[in-house]
């Protein structure tokens, strides 16, 4: 058929005309050709470089998966950075099927040679229980480390919360909570506790709100407790459950309303929240506000 040819595939030839020439364009590059010939050759450092060129798209054309096959060559052979960034494509999937064990084990070995990122990684591994068993003095308390490694590690997670990462904001406030690392301050940890509530962060509204509750750190104030509570609560959290349950039963913050707290104290329950199971049990057991069945199993 006579006519204009079809405009698709002189579009098609474009696009691949102008991948050729950037990827020609990435690889004229003297630098990157002597680190690369030096990776090849086993030079950690430059396997690390290397790692970081697919990584970012310095000079080549990214690729994460490429970027985990230096970071490990180098990660082997004993480099603290392609360790921790081995450990961090584990634990968010970055290139590699996402592992928490496998991220806790690179950022332990860069940890060990004083890396603070990996330390701080490390530490919040051990306070959310990813990857290994919860344990709050590993977090932050010295153990099997130096004090000063560990300290590196409290400035590393006091940067990132100043930075306005919640989850560093939440674990710092709780910190200072609870004396981890840091001198116990109530004040400081309800101050980082709201700055990562008001990001939405479920465990700081809990901490916020258990804070209002017995006025640590700030002026006690019941509905407003209740009301981070509730934030909490309505995200799944089990704790804040509870504790909008028990003030439903005593009336604080919140008119009493049993029907509502066995409510609340149902969904903590029901995620197998184990300080539940009391004051749950005494609302069957007394009937208030659940509806008498003769069938019904009492925890």
């Amino acid at each position: 058929m006579n006519g204009p040819s079809p405009r698709f595939p002189k579009t098609i030839f474009l696009f691949v005309l102008f991948f050729i020439v950037l990827v020609c364009s990435a690889f004229s590059s003297g630098d990157f050709h002597t680190i690369y010939q030096k990776a090849i050759d086993g030079d950690p450092e430059a396997q690390f470089n290397l790692g970081i060129a697919y990584d970012k798209g310095h000079g080549i054309l990214k690729g994460k998966e490429e970027a985990v096959k230096w970071y490990r060559k180098a990660a082997e052979q004993g480099h603290a950075g392609a360790q921790f960034n081995l450990g961090n494509a584990y634990d968010h999937g970055i290139g590699v099927q996402q592992d928490n064990r496998e991220a806790v084990k690179w950022y332990r070995k860069a940890a060990d040679q004083g890396n603070a990122d990996a330390q701080y990684k490390l530490g919040v591994a051990y306070r959310q229980g990813q990857g290994v068993p919860r344990d709050y003095s590993k977090a932050v308390e010295p153990t099997t480390m130096a004090f000063p490694v560990l300290s590196e590690g409290i400035k590393a997670l006091i940067k990132e919360a100043e930075r306005g990462n919640p989850k560093s904001q939440a674990i710092l406030g709780l910190a200072y909570s609870e004396g981890d690392g840091v001198p116990k301050d109530y004040g400081k940890a309800a101050q980082w506790f709201r700055k990562a509530a008001v990001q939405g962060h479920a465990e700081a509204q809990n901490y916020l709100g258990v804070a209002l509750a017995k006025g640590q750190g700030v002026r006690r104030d019941y509905a407003e407790a209740v009301w981070w509570f509730r934030k909490a609560a309505e995200q799944g959290n089990a704790a804040a459950q509870c504790s909008l349950g028990l003030a439903y039963i005593n009336g604080e913050g919140v008119r009493r309303d049993s029907a509502e707290a066995v409510e609340w104290f149902r969904k903590a329950a029901e995620q197998g929240n184990a300080t539940t199971q009391c004051p749950l049990g005494h609302a069957y057991t007394n009937r208030a506000g659940v509806r008498v069945d003769s069938a019904l199993d009492l925890p």
